[in-house]
């Protein structure tokens, strides 16, 4: 049994853009609230968090928009839709912390990626961010290719020491 719960686990899809488009403060792991087929396909690994944002709204509750969870292929008449909102799950205190810092700072929420945690449950990871200006971007892009060039003189450097 404990085998099975160790296959669920990891990471379905994760949002690319978001590292790229937005400097990240603050993350939390909240639960998904999901019908059955929206958890078998998420199992098939199908899933896109591409054009996806978290609103908060009057009521205080929080919600993932625009996460397209594709209909399960077994599905019938219960097949659920696929860019339905989704209820996350969180603590009142972290729901009071992300609406007032939103609110204040000009800060938005971003899901970074679903996953399944060790139990077999879908969470998601959102964060507290803020959007990158055009310099900004190109300026982590710089520096992740100066990371890279490194690493590969290191590489070959090492290759050479060892012949």
């Amino acid at each position: 049994m404990a085998s099975t719960s160790k296959k669920n686990e990891g990471v379905i899809v994760t949002n690319r853009r978001a590292r790229h488009d937005y400097e990240i403060e603050d993350k939390y792991e909240a639960g998904l609230a999901l019908t059955g087929t929206e958890v078998k396909s998420l199992r098939e690994g199908r899933a896109s968090l591409a054009e996806a944002f978290v609103d908060i709204d009057r009521n205080g509750e929080v919600w993932l928009e625009n996460a397209n969870i594709p209909e399960y292929l077994n599905g019938t008449w219960t097949n659920h839709a696929p860019k339905r909102k989704r209820k996350l799950l969180l603590h009142a205190q972290q729901i009071a912390k992300l609406s007032r810092q939103i609110e204040a700072k000009g800060y938005t929420i971003i899901p970074l990626d679903l996953h399944f945690n060790e139990a077999g449950r879908v969470k998601a990871t959102i964060a507290l961010a803020r959007g990158k200006r055009e310099y900004d971007k190109r300026q982590s892009l710089r520096e992740e290719q100066d990371k890279r060039d490194a690493q590969r003189a290191m590489r070959a450097r090492n290759l050479r020491g060892i012949r």
